[in-house]
């Protein structure tokens, strides 16, 4: 037997201006309806019937199908039946399901058991009831259902059930005999009270937008962008302020792993704040993520952002807490609050989260966001966007990230751990995220003819070799090295000269390994370095395109950062080819780094520019020092001088978006001459 839903939405509404388009947990009341209808299983087809074009869209765009209500069906005074009469002419049925938009919480669940009494020939007609135990009375002070004289106690009493208005499921062909929807054998099937409410008058619709947190089942977020407000959000909207006027917020630490999983799904994330405090800037960078502060307008620099990133709005979260987060909310499909928003927010929010803010109510969206994801399997790699970001460790590196800063301190250290210390301490105090070594096995990477070549060193004459092994460090010096760099908030790690090292570093546990760019054809130590499944970062000097390719198709690129660099030391400005940046990103889709290896900041800097996502320099303490590398690396002064200055070219960079920024205000005011 067929059934069919039928769904009458008018576009009138003597109560409600346009009723049935009116949100109810940031969903239409025609589109909650008919999502409730295509969810039961035993309901074949679910049709709209109206007379609205907008009620229509929304029908279609939820999945239904639409008839369109002749005007003589459209007015005040016709009722639910006529339409469903005229649907059934252009639709076959045996039976019919008249679902009624006012009834903001249908469950599909309710909606199969009552079908099935029909479909079983327990009653010709189904409706949805409430079960009372109210005594009811007129206005003269007569009992309706009781004797006033004497009233039973509750548990003495049968039910009564009120008509909620819900659903009403119909043999069909009763239907088209009587022409009302009540005939022969009528059963009840009954729904909680708190699914009963009908909505006719403003404060129904109040009353239903307050309970939809509470009473609509949790659902997986869909969407491929995330944005938050920050006070309120990030934090309890409290600040903490010392003697200096500083502020400082807390913050859950939760917040960040979830924001990393995001990023690793592929999903934008923005902080948008009105906020000038540089605690949102400092927290956004934290997270790796982009912000955009002191914003008067956040509604419409959100719809500029949106048309820039070409995000289709209804697969967009925007979480909010205030009034400020109205407009922004009312751009996306999936706005979203928090439990102690303004109610106004929470009245306009699809869903309320249980989390507060500051206490990891960000992660508990990004656990929603991410539940709507696909799961990928254990056996492959995890596929990412195009340049998408690859997780070092708790750190992000790609587009959109703060740059990655890495101090290569490689053999600079002179085979003395005090030495790598103080430099660890230099890379640290210069606002850098990781230092880098280089390790060897010199009995393999030493050439046989240079092996008893006799060198001139700070520790005398020696052969090459013996050279080579004197400043090599050992499993307890790199343990040292090491606990040194985690107390200063370093990542650590090393470039690998031959398979055994691989090994050597591997025992360290450390979060990624670098490839030298003398290594790129050493495709036995690329295998070793694929088995590890870390990331890897690949540099590019002294390699043709066809080596390069060659190297990634053996470490693949789903963890891949490439470096740009030209293996000159020092680096002349005319061999940088910064442009070849862009080179490899188009090519290989993947990250891409600069590796310097130039005198002086500014190379480096043009490289962030153009979409360096990682920086790599060799560091000294004096560039007189003994040794191959020190000529050509950064001492303390100048490593401080170029994280500082690419700070502040992050920040200037910007977003795209050409708005008017709140300094600009007051010049305009002033200076602005419009004519027409």
């Amino acid at each position: 037997m067929r059934v069919l839903a039928v769904i009458p939405a008018r576009g009138g509404s003597a109560g409600i201006p346009l009723k049935n388009l009116a949100p109810v947990g940031g969903v239409p009341l025609v589109v909650r309806a008919a999502r409730a209808s295509l969810r039961a299983e035993l309901i074949d087809a679910v049709v709209v019937s109206t007379d609205h074009e907008e009620i229509a869209r929304a029908a279609r765009e939820a999945g239904a199908e639409v008839v369109l209500r002749p005007e003589e069906l459209s007015g005040p005074r016709s009722s639910s039946e006529s339409a469903v009469l005229h649907t059934l002419e252009s639709h076959e049925a045996d039976v019919v399901v008249l679902v009624q938009c006012t009834s903001a919480f249908i469950d599909h669940h309710d909606l199969d058991a009552a079908v099935r009494k029909v479909l079983d020939g327990e009653a010709d007609v189904v409706f949805s009831g409430t079960a009372s135990h109210a005594f009811l009375w007129t206005t003269a002070g007569s009992g309706v259902n009781h004797d006033p004289a004497r009233r039973p106690m509750r548990q003495e009493r049968d039910p009564e059930y009120r008509e909620t208005g819900a659903f009403y499921v119909m043999r069909a062909a009763g239907l088209r005999e009587h022409g009302h929807r009540f005939f022969g054998t009528i059963a009840v099937q009954e729904v909680p009270a708190k699914h009963a409410i009908e909505v006719d008058e403003p404060q129904d619709l109040e009353m239903v937008r307050a309970l939809a947190p509470f009473v609509d089942e949790p659902e997986p977020i869909d969407v491929d962008a995330v944005i938050t407000d920050f006070d309120g959000v990030h934090t309890d909207d409290r600040a903490y302020v010392d003697s200096e006027g500083r502020e400082m917020v807390l913050v859950s630490r939760a917040d960040g792993m979830g924001v990393s999983l995001l990023r690793r799904a592929g999903v934008k994330v923005l902080v948008m704040s009105t906020e000038q405090n540089p605690v949102v800037s400092a927290r956004a960078r934290k997270l790796g993520v982009p912000v955009l502060q002191g914003l008067t307008d956040k509604r419409t620099v959100l719809r500029d952002w949106l048309a820039i990133e070409k995000l289709d709005p209804a697969r967009v979260a925007y979480v909010g807490n205030d009034v400020n987060d109205l407009g922004p909310m009312s751009l996306v499909g999936w706005p979203v609050t928090v439990p102690d928003a303004h109610p106004r927010v929470r009245a306009a929010a699809r869903v309320v989260l249980d989390t507060p803010g500051g206490a990891g109510a960000v992660r508990e969206l990004c656990e929603r966001v991410l539940a709507a994801k696909p799961e990928i399997s254990s056996h492959q790699p995890a596929s990412r966007p195009l340049l998408g970001p690859v997780a070092i460790g708790d750190v992000l590196v790609g587009d959109g990230q703060p740059v990655y800063v890495i101090a290569e301190i490689g053999i600079n250290h002179n085979g003395d751990v005090e030495i790598a210390k103080r430099l660890i301490d230099v890379a640290a105090e210069a606002g850098c995220q990781a230092v880098k070594f280089q390790k060897r096995t010199p009995e393999i990477c030493v050439p046989d003819e240079q092996k008893g070549q006799i060198r001139q060193t700070p520790w005398g004459e020696m052969t090459y070799l013996e050279y080579k092994l004197r400043t090599e460090f050992g499993q307890e010096q790199y343990r040292e090295i090491a606990t040194h760099a985690y107390k200063r908030g370093l990542q650590w790690f090393a470039s690998p000269w031959d398979v055994p090292s691989v090994d050597f570093l591997e025992e360290l546990e450390v979060p990624v390994h670098k490839v030298a760019s003398a290594s790129v054809a050493d495709h036995e130590l690329l295998r070793a370095l694929a088995a590890t499944g870390k990331p890897v970062i690949l540099s590019t000097g002294m390699s043709t395109l066809a080596e390069i390719d060659k190297a990634v198709e053996i470490l693949g690129t789903d963890r891949l950062i490439l470096m740009h660099a030209t293996s000159t030391y020092p680096l002349p400005p005319e061999e940088a080819n910064l442009r070849a940046i862009t080179t490899l990103k188009e090519r290989y889709g993947v990250p891409v780094g600069y590796s310097g290896h130039e005198r002086g900041l500014q190379i480096s800097l043009a490289a962030v520019t153009l979409g360096a996502v990682t920086v790599e320099r060799h560091i000294t303490l004096d560039r007189t020092m003994w040794g191959s590398d020190h000529a050509a690396s950064l001492e303390p002064n100048g490593l401080e001088h170029l994280v500082r200055d690419i700070r502040i070219i992050e920040q200037a960079m910007g977003d795209g978006i050409k708005r008017v920024f709140p300094g600009e205000e007051a010049p305009k005011a002033r200076l602005r001459r419009v004519t027409v």
